[in-house]
């Protein structure tokens, strides 16, 4: 599905010479004879290498994010210090929006308002990862190009407002007639062109944004509302594949370079004890292991799985005894052509779920909610292991999971929320969201250091600084909304 790689060699040319942000260094250019005009430039020719930069800059955000949320861990057991996710800042402010600005404009210029639906979709994706991770950021004074080299930050409430409304206006669009004739095609790698699909990406978006807000006045019912005409299926899941020719990266980073000898990570003992029975003992006597788990991880084929716990690199698992879990040859995410994924029908289900018990009246330690939060529930976790290509109907009727209407708590929803977005930055939203509750994700225990005295030694991490090219660049605008790694963001307030 992917376009070659001439057509992103074009879009990053183009990116050099209009970048937008923050740095008078992206500008000292040489521009080579026979380069294309922004004005030769089709919306079909900037939108892959959008798209594509897009799932990167989700995955690249993850590196560090899923070891805060103990997906993985460094080799042997290592746990990840702050962050400035530099690379998810040059994804963001170097690859796409400029190219979405202009994607935009020729949108507009053109009449194909569902081509530009799309462009304000990816707009608010990128934005909603980028406040999620540095709570303020440059946005609005950030396409002014050499006009102004230090543009002024946004507030995270600011920035979410704009979200909400480029979703609003995608929304809007894609539910009006458009008669340009104009189609993506090919060059959407995610839906081939289908902008129904894109729709019900939007209102799916939404929800999930909705959701970080309800410390902030927005409504569980809002959410409802907003989910009810999101994803209706596994087909409508927002993933990128990858083919033999464009290597999908974890298998780059996990399985090819473990083989070669090369640098890889392990999987934490948060994930396992989530899966293999000891934060959730199966009760039915047929299941002995979540069957996803070989999905994402391997342990050398022994009966026991243990997760690595985070933050002791003499690779120990929570009884003290040596781990065993590495990245799955071939799983999910990890095999050649897997995808990247943004959002799925399973985590809309438990975004259902999540909103129903609350508006239901539950709390972080109620015990039962009422017959649409608890088929929410249960409907994640089937659309789930369909997802993974798992027999789950052992799992789904055992004990641990079929806990009734009356046994429903947040803990289960939330703990198999955790467990199917595996490998997504999401997970570090809901961490945050719930102050990393042990009532609502058990067993979850901060990362260990052997330097007791270490920086920040006994807080979570709760979001990143800002990169040093932004503070040197850009001193006194990101001076200003600095803040260290643990001070919760806007939302998280």
């Amino acid at each position: 599905m992917m376009k070659n790689n001439i057509i992103k060699i074009i879009a990053l040319l183009l990116i050099a010479l209009s970048f937008n942000a923050c740095s008078d260094e992206y500008f000292n250019v040489n521009t080579p004879s026979g380069t294309a005009d922004v004005e030769d430039l089709r919306m079909n020719d900037l939108l892959a290498p959008v798209i594509h930069s897009t799932m990167e800059a989700q995955r690249s955000a993850e590196l560090t994010f899923g070891n805060y949320t103990q997906y993985f861990v460094f080799s042997g057991g290592g746990a990840a210090g702050k962050t400035t996710q530099a690379g998810l800042w040059n994804q963001i402010y170097l690859y796409i929006l400029p190219n979405v600005k202009v994607i935009k404009e020729k949108s507009i210029t053109k009449g194909a308002f569902h081509f530009g639906a799309v462009a304000d979709i990816l707009v608010a994706i990128n934005l909603g990862i980028a406040t999620d991770t540095w709570d303020n950021i440059p946005y609005s004074e950030a396409n002014l190009s050499q006009e102004n080299l230090s543009p002024a930050y946004d507030s995270q409430q600011e920035i979410y407002t704009e979200i909400f409304t480029l979703l609003d206006n995608a929304i809007t669009a894609l539910e009006a007639p458009d008669n340009s004739g104009f189609s993506m095609g090919n060059s959407d790698l995610i839906y081939g062109g289908d902008f129904s699909k894109w729709l019900r990406a939007a209102y799916t978006l939404k929800a999930r944004y909705q959701l970080h807000l309800l410390n902030k006045g927005v409504s569980s019912s809002d959410v409802l509302t907003t989910i009810a005409n999101g994803f209706n299926s596994n087909e409508d899941n927002f993933k990128m594949d990858y083919n033999a020719t464009n290597l999908n990266p974890w298998y780059i980073s996990e399985i090819s370079n473990r083989t070669t000898g090369n640098y890889s990570r392990d999987i934490a003992s948060q994930l396992v004890s989530a899966m293999n029975g000891d934060q959730y003992p199966f009760i039915g006597g047929t299941v002995l292991i979540d069957p996803r788990l070989p999905v994402f991880a391997e342990n050398g084929g022994v009966a026991e799985w243990k997760g690595f716990v985070s933050g002791t690199p003499d690779g120990l698992s929570p009884d003290g005894s040596n781990a065993n879990t590495g990245f799955a040859t071939g799983g999910y995410y990890t095999s050649e052509t897997s995808p990247l994924m943004l959002i799925s029908y399973a985590e809309a289900l438990f975004i259902k779920a999540e909103a129903t018990f609350l508006a239901n009246g539950g709390s972080t330690t109620s015990i039962g909610s009422n017959a649409m939060a608890y088929t929410a529930y249960m409907d994640g976790v089937n659309a789930s292991m369909a997802m993974y290509g798992v027999s789950g109907s052992d799992y789904v009727a055992d004990g641990s999971v079929a806990v009734g209407e009356a046994g429903l708590m947040l803990n289960h929803i939330m703990k198999e929320k955790y467990i199917h977005n595996f490998l997504n930055p999401e997970t570090f939203v809901d961490y945050r969201r719930y102050d990393f509750s042990t009532d609502v994700f058990k067993g979850l225990i901060i990362r260990e250091e052997e330097d007791l005295h270490g920086e920040y030694y006994g807080e979570w991490f709760l979001r990143a600084t800002y990169p040093s090219s932004e503070i040197n660049s850009n001193s006194v605008n990101a001076q200003a909304n600095y803040k260290t790694p643990t001070e919760p963001v806007w939302w998280d307030m």
